[in-house]
């Protein structure tokens, strides 16, 4: 019998040659909803997973949010490099099927270590598949519709990480914190069986080079070990000795791989993309927007469960009307940047993102006023998302060159997860404790505009417009 990793290539070979670009769209979204809301159903399934392992300390439970975190943040720019050297649709299929495999073993894990591995392994699919399945967008796509299929791709993950915790609310609620994980296998399994008959095999051009080993080993270290530290911050398992101990090891790291990535014939990511002044730009507004948009839902649900008292399935109703709103938004503009640019809906849409803070600052009181109190601030911050969100994507990779579509893909969805580490950090150390009043979420939202702000600044710079000729 062969093995699966072996045998989805082979199968692969005999997939036709003109799939539509919508069929490939619609096959490698399905994979990438289930990635997006994976990375946060289980805000929502927390608290369920304390009372089904009541024998593990509140630091073990925690791996089983951020082993996922940190191997998916560090393993995202070495998938992309393999996507590019080995074969988008390879790539993608195998981490399809490796994801729905450890997403299978997490809901069947009967202990917390168990879990956590099986975690690992999901995040390891999960960034293989990420990548691979924008490239092979991008392959599909005519140049001038690149926008809208690029903008619709980033509103798929934008709205499925926005809906997981509500979803995941009341999944858990109803069925068990297992369906968190088991969610996941139907839509999945239609993505691999369709996939493998389905997307395309796009023909490698000129030779391909050899795989940068030793950068990969590097930047997983570097990577993995900053992360680690982002998410130890707030942890009283850890000395401050260690926590600094891990930054510094990855800082450090990190420099060696930027190092060896000047010297090396074939680096695993070629700087010279950051000598472009859009992708450097639109990576530093991904990390300052990627930690807004991670605060915002812990901040959504610790105000509506513990100052205005809602439960769990009733915050989950509460928020989902924000993230209803971004797949239209985003449609339009993936639309209107095709023609104008993405630069206005950038910095447009991280101005009205900083105006849903700033209403969420000063208007909701200690007193539930749902409709006139929280939804306008709800709205207003989905149609932020909605335009800022699809709109760094694109911008990041509307002017790589076709061989560095997955790698460069991968950095700026790296950027975005470890920004999302960042702000899941800072707003446990801001209201991760027990007994909050509205007063505690001012610095919370204050720096939700601050963040907005830089945002809007940093994508300034971005210039995608139609070339004038």
């Amino acid at each position: 019998m062969s093995h699966p990793a072996t045998a989805l290539p082979a199968a692969a070979a005999r997939a036709p040659a003109h799939t539509s670009a919508w069929t490939v769209f619609w096959l490698v979204s399905i994979a990438v909803f289930l990635v997006s809301l994976d990375s946060t159903v289980l805000y929502a399934a927390f608290g369920t997973l304390r009372q089904a392992f009541p024998e593990a300390s509140a630091a073990d439970m925690s791996w089983v949010l951020n082993a996922y975190t940190v191997v998916y943040a560090a393993a995202l720019i070495p998938a992309g490099g393999l996507a590019d050297a080995q074969g988008r649709k390879r790539v993608f299929l195998i981490g399809v099927a490796l994801f729905l495999a450890a997403s299978a073993s997490c809901g069947l894990s009967g202990s917390v270590g168990g879990l956590i591995a099986a975690r690992a392994l999901q995040a390891v699919g999960a960034a293989l598949l990420t990548p691979a399945s924008l490239s092979l967008v991008l392959e599909a796509f005519p140049k001038e519709r690149r926008a809208i299929a690029v903008s619709l791709w980033g509103a798929v993950g934008g709205l499925a990480a926005a809906v997981g915790p509500s979803l995941g609310s009341l999944v858990v609620d109803g069925f068990g914190w297992s369906w968190a994980f088991y969610l996941n296998l139907p839509l999945g399994l239609i993505s691999l069986w369709r996939g493998v008959r389905l997307l395309p095999v796009v023909p490698k051009k000129g030779h391909t080079p050899p795989i940068d080993w030793v950068g990969m080993a590097l930047l997983v270290a570097s990577v993995g070990l900053l992360a680690l530290a982002i998410t130890q911050a707030d942890s009283q398992a850890w000395s401050l000795l260690q926590k600094a101990a891990s930054a510094g090891a990855g800082a450090l790291l990190l420099g060696v791989f930027v190092l060896w990535a000047r010297q090396a014939r074939h680096p695993l990511v070629d700087l010279g993309l950051f000598r472009n002044p859009t992708y450097s730009s639109v990576n530093l507004a991904t990390l300052a927007f990627g930690m807004a948009f991670a605060m915002m839902f812990f901040a959504f649900f610790s105000f509506m469960t513990q100052v205005w008292h809602y439960s769990l399935p009733q915050a989950g109703v509460a928020v989902t009307p924000g993230p209803l709103t971004v797949v239209p938004t985003a449609i339009v503009t993936g639309r209107l940047a095709a023609r104008f640019g993405h630069r206005p809906f950038l910095v447009g849409g991280a101005l009205i993102y900083a105006c849903s803070s700033l209403w969420l600052l000063l208007v909701p009181g200690p007193d539930p006023a749902y409709l006139s109190h929280w939804l306008p601030g709800l709205l207003l911050s989905g149609l932020g998302v909605g335009m800022v969100l699809p709109s760094l994507t694109g911008a990041a990779v509307s002017g790589l060159p076709a061989s560095h579509y997955a790698v460069g893909s991968a950095v700026n969805q790296a950027t975005r997860q470890i920004g999302s580490v960042m702000g899941v950090a800072l707003t446990v150390l801001l209201i991760g404790h027990s007994g909050l009043v509205r007063g505690d979420f001012r610095p919370v939202y204050a720096t939700h505009i601050a963040l907005a702000l830089l945002t809007a600044v940093l994508c300034l710079r971005v210039n995608t417009g139609p070339r004038r000729h």
